[in-house]
């Protein structure tokens, strides 16, 4: 039975989340198998739809004893696939064993198949959260995505700093982006960067802090939005007007950046 924490909702809807229509179990690598929730009919568009991947970075077998369920099974990221799907854009859940080399399998399955699952292979994005960012920067440094958006996230050990991988030891995340730089970074994929002003897990915003300081003397096409008053998760654990606009703004961003 999933714990509490895992029924909570995201602390935002917009109409058409519950409309999104669900393709489960498609095998991306066998035995694993990902849930796609596709846009309603109120709100697609006629042709292939961008898609979005939800990173994770950690295993399933890490999760499911705390948690009492899949990363994909928790309410919180159902939310934000449905999310992604009344926005017209396809969100993607997978179930994961190793999270650097599965997020890669993921996406290379839906370029690979993108005309029998219905999905524009040129307009594919990221979205990740806490430990599951470095997994989702290492994706964007492959190369081939349009857009990432990186919630409260831990990024890059930059300048000698060492606080992701101590995090990742701790909190037993994959840290696959370890010794990138952001010059590593494409210049052609958008990123978004959501800041928890009062995260408190230590090592977030020092990462973030530096990881966008390092964008902008790189030049690179950067989006930052600081939430002064949210926690970590704010964006299922806040429940206030001030965390919504954040997660607006980070849908917003996204049907921008795949022009949805």
């Amino acid at each position: 039975m999933p714990a509490e924490i895992a029924t909570k909702p995201v602390v935002y809807r917009i109409p058409g989340m519950d409309a999104a229509t669900v393709r489960p179990r498609v095998q991306y690598r066998a035995p694993l198998t990902m849930d796609l929730y596709y846009p309603p009919e109120e709100a697609s568009k006629p042709g292939p739809k961008p898609a979005v991947a939800i990173i994770l970075g950690y295993p399933d077998v890490g999760v499911t004893s705390p948690f009492g369920c899949q990363f994909r099974e928790m309410e919180m990221f159902i939310c934000w696939a449905r999310l992604f799907a009344a926005s017209g854009i396809v969100g993607i859940l997978y179930e994961s064993s190793h999270p650097a080399t599965d997020a890669l399998a993921v996406l290379n399955y839906i370029r690979e198949n993108s005309v029998e699952l219905g999905i524009d292979p040129t307009r594919l994005g990221v979205w990740a959260s806490s430990g599951n960012a470095p997994v989702a920067l290492s994706a964007v440094a492959q190369g081939n995505l349009r857009c990432a958006a990186l919630c409260y996230g831990f990024t890059l050990d930059l300048d000698g700093a060492t606080g992701v991988a101590q995090a990742a030891a701790q909190f037993y995340f994959a840290n696959p982006a370890a010794g990138r730089r952001v010059e590593d970074l494409p210049r052609e994929t958008a990123l978004f960067i959501a800041r928890a002003g009062q995260d408190q897990f230590p090592g977030v915003n020092p990462s973030i802090d530096a990881f966008v300081a390092a964008a902008l003397r790189s030049n690179l096409p950067l989006t930052l939005v600081n939430h002064p008053t949210g926690p970590h998760a704010f964006d299922w654990m806040d429940d206030s007007d001030a965390s919504r606009a954040v997660i607006r703004a980070i849908l917003e961003f996204l049907k921008s950046s795949l022009r949805a």
